[in-house]
């Protein structure tokens, strides 16, 4: 089912009022303006143009070479093929963490050039200062905890964050100061579904979940694991929607076969 023209635009007081409501939200990441379109045309709620482009567009081991040029050409993109959802962009490695005046210019560029609603940072109270920058500017920030793609090198791992009591409460404390200090929502990445569950009863916010258990307000998948186009990826948390990989290559296969055998074009494909 198609998206009405006439469909009000998704803004942060809507996310709001879906958390007050109890209705859940429903987030994807994006890259380019073809999918972008199809991905908003199918009902999404909020589309992340996430650093996973560096992975799943760029083939990178890890989140961290994206640069934050690229990060705008892909949000470009994605804002020209929208005309629901709201569209919030990863602020990439190395562009906000420890100094808030960066991160305020990197914000700023992101939502000048790409026209994009809303930027989303890694980490707690060590950005805060970055944070508040650049919501003094009047930008609106998505937080994000737990598993942080970006510090990687740091944990060492892809694990479940948060098991021990300590970092647990570190979470519960850093999501109520991204809340006090005035982000409009939360993701909590790979944590256990209980401690997710505790920090989207503790904040009054909008707290989206990957990894994270259903008693989160919402959920957000990378689109290319959705729709099984990437392969290799096969964490617990990832339902796969369709298997996209196999029907491409098999469409490949197809056009391969009949351009070899002079099948294609036939002549009613030719002028």
């Amino acid at each position: 089912m198609s998206i009405s023209k006439q469909v009000k635009r998704i803004t942060t007081h809507t996310l709001q009022a879906m958390k007050e409501k109890g209705e859940k939200i429903s987030m994807l990441t994006a890259y380019d303006y073809s999918l972008a379109s199809i991905v908003d045309d199918g009902g999404i709620d909020v589309i992340l143009v996430g650093d996973s482009a560096s992975n799943v567009m760029a083939g990178h081991e890890t989140t961290l070479p994206i640069t934050l040029d690229q990060m705008i050409y892909h949000a470009q993109g994605v804002v020209r093929g929208v005309k629901k959802a709201l569209v919030v962009v990863d602020l990439p490695f190395g562009s906000y963490q420890g100094n808030s005046r960066l991160a305020l210019e990197s914000a700023i560029r992101i939502m000048k050039e790409s026209g994009a609603h809303a930027v989303k940072l890694e980490g707690g109270a060590e950005i805060k200062e970055s944070i508040i920058r650049i919501l003094t500017a009047g930008i609106p920030v998505m937080g994000h905890l737990g598993l942080t793609p970006q510090s990687i090198y740091k944990f060492g791992t892809y694990n479940v964050r948060a098991k021990e009591e300590a970092e647990a409460q570190q979470l519960l404390d850093d999501a109520q100061m991204l809340q006090e200090i005035g982000c409009f929502a939360l993701v909590l990445e790979k944590i256990p579904a209980t401690l997710a569950t505790k920090v989207a009863q503790q904040v009054t916010i909008p707290v989206i979940g990957i990894g994270a258990g259903g008693g989160v307000d919402g959920q957000v998948l990378v689109l290319h694991d959705l729709l099984g186009i990437t392969q290799e990826f096969k964490p617990r948390f990832l339902r796969r929607y369709a298997n996209l990989y196999d029907e491409i290559r098999n469409a490949v296969n197809k056009y391969v076969e009949d351009v070899k055998h002079k099948d294609f074009p036939n002549e009613t494909e030719q002028y």
